[in-house]
């Protein structure tokens, strides 16, 4: 068994992270027509074929780590987290053998190590994967490590990974969709809590919701002192919109806002 492994939400500045997993058996169907990087597609076309993804693969799931999860342990053990999330929900005999991974970046693969910014100076406990039943991280218990491959621009690539980021993607959005009413002024339902201009305009007005993340670089150009439109800000010398405000308004994609507020080899992107 193969599974394509790709996450979405790491650039966000509010929401969870998300990580999809697409498993496909040893003869795959025919690939969905017109299956690629969510990225590539409007969200229209990822919510119609996001059933027949789902139906294509062998198993799949999506897993999650919220807000504060990312603030207490950092981006890296956050997508281990949410990662081994993912997996505990698949059945046990479709608990992929390989794993291809979108980039550079693995973080699938359990460290050895204790890390720089795991809690405590331990490895987190919930980022580490055990098979065959055991509580993850459990002592003796056997420790899920599939050769991992990956493949820069996979999401581009690799049809597994393309159905993995669709089934992530759409899973996410709705996630965001559902909180827009609960906090109607960041516009999340259009922004999936990516900084858009409403988002930036909205976080110097109203400062901090509950489901955004409270370590991230953009937190410290905050204008707590004085709530103002964005225009005002800028001429007090804060960065907080990236210069950003006049583009379209539109969620912007993970490379883009990598830019802005860093890769997920960061603990704190800034």
């Amino acid at each position: 068994m193969v599974a394509g492994i790709d996450e979405v939400g790491r650039g966000a500045w509010a929401g969870p992270l998300s990580v999809g997993v697409a498993v496909l058996s040893e003869t795959p169907r025919r690939i969905p027509r017109g299956l690629r990087d969510s990225k590539q597609l409007t969200e229209d076309s990822r919510e119609a074929m996001f059933e027949r993804v789902a139906a294509w693969c062998a198993g799949w799931a999506v897993g999650h780590a919220g807000p504060e999860e990312c603030d207490r342990l950092g981006m890296t053990a956050a997508l281990r987290l949410a990662t081994r999330r993912a997996v505990d929900q698949l059945a046990p005999d479709l608990v992929p053998d390989a794993v291809v991974l979108d980039g550079t970046f693995d973080f699938v693969s359990p460290p050895a190590l204790p890390q720089l910014f795991d809690a405590d100076g331990a490895v987190e406990p919930d980022a580490v994967y055990a098979a065959g039943g055991a509580a993850p991280g459990a002592p003796g218990g056997p420790v899920w490590a599939p050769p991992v491959k990956t493949v820069i621009g996979g999401d581009a690539r690799c049809a597994s990974v393309a159905a993995a980021s669709v089934l992530a993607k759409v899973t996410r959005d709705r996630m965001m969709r559902a909180s827009a009413d609960y906090y109607p002024a960041f516009d999340f339902e259009r922004n999936k809590g990516y900084p858009s201009p409403a988002h930036q305009r909205a976080l110097c007005g109203y400062g901090l919701s509950a489901v955004h993340r409270r370590s991230w670089a953009f937190v410290d150009n905050l204008p707590w002192e004085l709530t103002t439109w964005p225009g005002d800000y800028r001429t007090r010398g804060s960065d907080l919109d990236g210069g950003l405000l006049g583009e379209p308004e539109d969620a912007l994609a993970d490379d883009v806002v990598e830019d802005l507020v860093g890769s997920s080899r960061d603990a704190h992107p800034g």
